[in-house]
């Protein structure tokens, strides 16, 4: 029978979680983003959101073999969410700088990564626009992309973590199943 995550466990997986947050950050900051054309932006974005897909899939694999299934999937969504929105906003970014006037302002990586935010929280303050008929439909693609990441993402894990539980031992019976068992000891 597994035992439960400890504590340490609890908060080294948030640190793993936070450093692999930040250590995207910091490489999309530092990598030189140079524009190379429409067509690169788009190769790019159909690369990286491969890229996403395999690193969840990856996940996901790893959350149904973890000891910790629940802990290791909230470890999981973080991470995905994280590579998902920095490669969003590198597009954005690319797209500004290949195709001047694509958004209502010219676009820092700051600028970049807060209209990241703004759509995928869909909060969309609109100080920052998409003006162009490309970086509409790359900002369409993130806001599709985003409910798909939180509904079927969240749906896989779930069902990664049943998995898991299930081959510990867990079975995850829910609360009737498990009041059930308790009436049938003595």
């Amino acid at each position: 029978m597994p035992t439960h995550p400890g504590r340490p466990a609890v908060a080294l997986a948030l640190a793993r979680a936070g450093l692999l947050a930040a250590a995207l950050v910091t490489a999309y900051y530092l990598l030189p983003l140079d524009p190379e054309g429409r067509a690169g932006t788009t190769a790019l974005l159909a690369c990286g959101l491969l890229a996403v897909a395999g690193v969840f899939a990856w996940e996901a694999h790893t959350v149904m073999r973890s000891p910790h299934p629940r802990l290791k999937a909230t470890e999981a969504l973080a991470a995905t969410v994280a590579l998902y929105l920095v490669l969003f906003a590198g597009i954005y970014y690319l797209l500004e700088r290949s195709v001047t006037g694509s958004f209502s302002e010219a676009l820092t990586k700051t600028d970049a990564l807060y209209f990241t935010l703004t759509t995928f929280s869909t909060v969309g303050f609109g100080d920052i626009t998409a003006r162009s008929q490309a970086a509409r439909v790359v900002t369409m693609i993130q806001m599709a992309g985003g409910l798909m990441l939180v509904g079927v993402a969240a749906r896989i894990l779930a069902y990664a973590v049943h998995t898991g539980l299930s081959r510990q031992g867990e079975g995850a019976p829910g609360r009737a199943g498990a009041e059930r068992e308790a009436e049938k000891r003595p």
